[in-house]
């Protein structure tokens, strides 16, 4: 088994996958000048065996091997993998890194596969571990007129499908769209994206792919495009991810890389297996995120001369309730671990669910306080460029000095403008919002999740009923 380095992971990229960005073929996206801080975002991943050895490092037959993939096998084990998010999210400025995402995948892959397709899964995860891979995850089909399903559609690749089999392989068509970290990734694990049933066997399919595999092109998006400075972008500069439209044009599959092959039956709980995880995932990896609201609220209002205000108190009262009831919920889904299928522990899916959702619905009243507190500033504050020209820096330390420096005013303005008002802080809303599900599956999930057998039983004895 290896512990890759940063350089090893960056190394393996150079390979002859096709990427396309602002229409254009990109050649090699370690060395892109604006895939490049993507990359080493994600490198975080691998830096974090020496920062965090006791966290991110354990022994698997006497081989040192990344913890990402350990499969949980108690409840400590949960514990420690979101402790293990989270720092690794703190390096990345409150952003997910990732090895998070692949390792989601793979434990759901060992609980809800069966048959030739685990042991399919149980090969590939040894890989993974011996090989320290980076793996993204395809799930979300591009879905078409959804009100219809996978076989409805007038054009049937809408749902990623299989168009051919032999002996040996499963040929695909089709696309995964929202696909993150596709670009600097090693491989894809291609997942199910919902419930199927009798008509859909095509589109009932799971696999994983190197990334430079022929007949896979990824479309990146452009969001947050551009050359970004440190002293207007903070974050956004440092902490970037590559997002796709990942299209399949009759790609060839292996059938030792195939974990699902046409099962309906199989669809759904592989990718609430997924779930399970994936939200696991995503209350851990916001954890400090919430630190970063409530850390950036505390020095603009001292900043701003108003930490004493009463307006300002009941503002950061709300902030704090907010986060410490997510880092609450988070702690307590790994607490209520329980055994899941094939041995392979899983986080209390209505804890889980409950988190997510109440981080989401939470986020926008939360960066309303930030900008409140903030002021206009955030949109109508100098730029690097008038910063880099001393007399200029001259004028603009003088008149936006506040209970503080100017200097110091506008680096505060600025990381806050770059988490709530710029481009970066749109694509946080929009996570809040529909990554790792959206409010109407977290809703889903904890109904779903909450046993009402013994509230019902409690009341009809209560009332006298007869049940």
């Amino acid at each position: 088994m290896v512990l890759r380095t940063p350089d090893q992971y960056k190394a393996g990229l150079k390979d002859g996958r096709r990427v396309v960005y602002r229409g254009k073929t990109v050649k090699d996206v370690v060395e892109h000048p604006e895939l490049a801080s993507a990359v080493d975002h994600s490198a975080l991943c691998y830096a974090i065996h020496d920062r965090r050895p006791d966290l991110a490092v354990t022994e698997i037959g006497g081989d040192p091997t990344s913890y990402f993939w350990v499969p949980p096998q108690t409840a400590d084990d949960l514990h420690r993998r979101g402790r293990l998010i989270e720092e690794v999210s703190r390096l990345g400025g409150g952003t997910i890194v990732l090895k998070e995402v692949g390792s989601d995948a793979l434990f759901a892959l060992l609980r809800a596969t069966s048959g030739r397709g685990l042991a399919n899964a149980r090969e590939f995860v040894d890989r993974v571990r011996r090989e320290d891979l980076a793996l993204c995850v395809g799930q979300t089909d591009v879905k078409g007129d959804r009100s219809k399903g996978p076989s409805e559609q007038a054009d049937p690749d809408l749902y990623l499908r299989i168009v051919a089999e032999d002996a040996d392989s499963i040929t695909v068509r089709g696309a995964k769209t929202h696909t993150s970290f596709s670009a600097n990734a090693d491989e894809i694990v291609v997942l199910p994206t919902r419930a199927m049933g009798p008509g859909d066997e095509p589109y009932a399919v799971s696999f994983a792919l190197p990334i430079d595999t022929p007949g896979l092109t990824l479309y990146v998006s452009p969001y947050m495009a551009g050359e970004r400075t440190a002293f207007e972008h903070p974050l956004s500069s440092r902490h970037k991810l590559l997002e796709s439209l990942t299209v399949f044009d009759d790609v060839r599959v292996p059938k030792d890389r195939v974990f699902v092959n046409g099962d309906p039956a199989e669809a759904g709980p592989l990718a609430l297996a997924f779930v399970d995880y994936h939200r696991f995932t995503a209350i851990n990896y916001k954890l400090p995120l919430l630190d970063q609201v409530i850390g950036a609220a505390v020095l603009v209002a001292e900043a701003n001369g108003i930490a004493k205000a009463g307006h300002v108190k009941a503002k950061l009262t709300e902030l704090i309730t907010w986060a410490e009831t997510v880092r609450g919920l988070a702690e307590l889904s790994a607490l209520r671990a329980t055994e899941g299928e094939n041995g392979v522990w899983r986080p209390d899916p209505l804890l889980v669910n409950m988190a997510k959702y109440h981080f989401a619905h939470g986020f926008s009243e939360a960066t309303q306080h930030l900008i409140d507190l903030a002021g206009g500033l955030l949109i109508t504050g100098p730029g690097a460029d008038d910063w880099a020209v001393p007399e200029v820096r001259e004028v603009l330390e003088k008149y936006y000095a506040g209970a503080v420096s100017g200097a110091e005013r506008l680096r505060i303005a600025n990381f806050i403008s770059d988490l709530t008002a710029r481009d970066y802080g749109g694509y946080q809303r929009v996570l809040a919002t529909h990554a790792e599900g959206s409010f109407e599956a977290e809703k889903l999930q904890i109904l779903r999740s909450f046993d009402t057998t013994k509230a019902v039983q409690y009341v009809s004895d209560l009332a006298g009923l007869s049940r």
